[in-house]
């Protein structure tokens, strides 16, 4: 106990460091968080807060471009900002355990195996705009990543981080570690009514506001809420209002509220 108080000290001592030797310019904050329309609404005292997270997740995270791509400052501060909003009121814990952020130019095709019930081995290639690895890396389409704020309730960076928040008790299924004033029960019913009645509705093939991905599982629909939750908060609210208050309990923010404010 006296060296996990010790390590946490000085974890936070050494972040403090880091905050007070901030080199991010005010002008590229500005313009970052001008560009990225799920920040809107964000009161004075949020968005330095937010602005803490991000400094020390691009130094406790590796952003690495691959495929071609040149990834510039720009690029780099919108997705930790997005990143980071999840996590507001939750901390840079949160995102403990792992340390790469990879990013394509576009769609990625990542390849893999798996072997069916007959013990026939299959190889899968499908393009992706964004997977996260368990204990592993985030990897994101840099251009799905310049598309934050065309109301569809699409964002690939929350949806990412959304499932690293869901892996931080084992592999995903909808069901993070909930805070300890959250009910587990109230949590289940919610989601699983909300999950049962969207896939139904895709399955029938009935036009729906939120990203129809979100029946492809339990962990896809809480990333896909997650998006809809930060995106388009008033849809969520009015499609699954308790869905949407089990997220505002999670992640402790009403951003249905916050955009009305603007």
């Amino acid at each position: 106990m006296f060296w996990n108080a010790m390590a946490w000290s000085f974890r936070n001592w050494r972040r403090k460091r880091i905050q007070q030797r901030d080199t991010l310019p005010d002008s590229a904050w500005r313009d970052a968080v001008t560009s990225l329309p799920l920040l809107g609404g964000l009161s004075g005292d949020e968005l330095g807060r937010l602005r803490e997270l991000v400094i020390l997740f691009l130094h406790e995270k590796e952003l690495v471009a691959a495929g071609g791509l040149v990834l510039n400052d720009d690029m780099r501060l919108k997705i930790a900002a997005q990143a980071c909003l999840p996590i507001l009121n939750l901390g840079l814990d949160y995102y403990a355990g792992w340390v790469s952020v990879i990013v394509y130019p576009d769609e990625f095709v990542p390849e893999y195996e798996f072997m069916d019930e007959d013990g026939v081995v299959h190889q899968v290639r499908e393009p992706m705009i964004g997977e996260s690895w368990e204990r592993g890396p985030v990897i994101l389409s840099g251009a799905d990543v310049e598309r934050p704020g065309e109301d569809d309730g699409v964002n690939v960076v929350i949806h990412e981080f959304a499932h690293k928040l869901d892996m931080l008790n084992g592999a995903p299924d909808g069901f993070p570690p909930l805070h300890r004033e959250m009910d587990r029960a109230a949590w289940t019913q919610a989601f699983s009514g909300a999950f049962d009645d969207f896939s139904a509705k895709v399955e029938s093939g009935a036009e729906t506001a939120i990203d129809p991905y979100a029946a492809e599982s339990p962990a896809e629909f809480f990333a896909v809420m997650s998006e809809a939750f930060f995106e388009i908060p008033q849809v969520l609210q009015r499609e699954y209002f308790e869905v949407y208050r089990q997220l505002a309990e999670f992640y402790r923010q009403d951003p249905a509220t916050r955009q009305n404010s603007i």
